[in-house]
């Protein structure tokens, strides 16, 4: 029987009884089972730069890839075959850098603050530890523990795991973090999903009411205020947070498509658009994020977890 055969680095995971590692010099081997594989809609490949990536594959025809490499979500592809998720121009695929675009992981902190941008887990490989079939639809977990590298900047012990699930005419992510530590902590988060868009003609549903924090014009000064619209665009730049979010919002494109952006304990959203910061792409994708801004507190043991559910409409 034909076998997919691949040498990764060292994190490189393998399916729980459908494939395998075999270590050699220092390097991972990892092998799927064709039939095993395509049975579960989940695929093993060499992405951007050689690096790993999953690909997932709904009986429906839609797609889903997700790079180890920060635990990426890149591309999120409906039966028609428009991906509906934007990577920049700049991204790059060397592990020196975040990729830029798709979902990045913001955590364990949003935006600037003690550590560095955004936090780590967009800079570390995520390792699969579990892949499962959910009635037809392929589903899988990824992991991300602490290492030297994060511990260096933020010397806890952690659990986190993000699960993926692809359907039809849907991509649902299920984030959970865990204390491992013996001692308290806390963190924020969110999930920096960029959407393939026209910036100029895109708009989001949802937010009226909302306390906001407006970065534009200083970010380091937000402006507080409180949304009055109901349909928010996107006329320039756009950096705005929206706390206590609605569970559902909706985001029009402009592209002639209607994206549900549905969540489970993710408080808070936030808009951005770089405008003339990013002249090569800023009219091609808008931001919609669903996050946590205020800290997280978890005792030893404990555990947090956040939903999102997107879904064309």
């Amino acid at each position: 029987m034909a076998m997919v055969s691949m040498a990764f680095g060292v994190n490189t995971p393998t399916f729980p009884n459908h494939g395998r590692i075999n270590r050699c010099g220092g390097m991972a081997f990892a092998s799927l089972n064709n039939k095993a594989s395509t049975s579960l809609g989940v695929r093993l490949t060499e992405g951007e730069g050689n690096l790993p990536k999953l690909v997932l594959s709904s009986p429906a025809g839609s797609e889903a890839e997700i790079y180890l490499f920060g635990g990426c979500i890149t591309s999120w592809k409906v039966p028609s075959g428009k991906d509906l998720l934007f990577v920049r121009p700049d991204a790059v695929f060397n592990q020196k850098k975040p990729i830029s675009g798709g979902v990045p992981h913001c955590f364990p902190q949003f935006g600037p603050g003690p550590i560095q941008q955004h936090g780590f887990a967009r800079n570390m490989d995520w390792t699969v530890v579990d892949s499962e079939n959910a009635e037809g639809n392929p589903v899988v977990t990824l992991e991300l523990k602490d290492a030297p590298y994060s511990r260096a900047m933020w010397d806890f012990s952690f659990h986190a795991l993000f699960k993926v699930t692809l359907n039809a005419k849907s991509l649902s992510t299920e984030l959970t973090v865990k204390n491992t530590d013996n001692k308290a902590f806390s963190f924020s988060t969110a999930l920096h999903a960029y959407f393939r868009a026209s910036a100029s003609d895109a708009s989001v549903k949802g937010l009226k009411g909302c306390k906001t924090l407006n970065k534009d014009p200083d970010p380091k000064n937000p402006v507080e205020g409180r949304e009055e619209r109901d349909v928010v665009t996107f006329p320039g730049f756009v950096d705005c947070v929206y706390l206590d979010a609605s569970s559902e919002l909706q985001l029009d494109n402009g592209l002639g498509d209607l994206i549900s952006i549905k969540n489970t304990n993710w408080s808070d959203a936030v808009l951005w658009n770089p405008y003339l910061q990013m002249e090569a792409c800023y009219k091609d994708f808008v931001c919609v994020e669903n996050a946590k801004i205020g800290s997280v507190q978890l005792e030893p043991e404990q555990t947090w977890t956040a939903v999102q559910h997107l879904s064309t409409v």
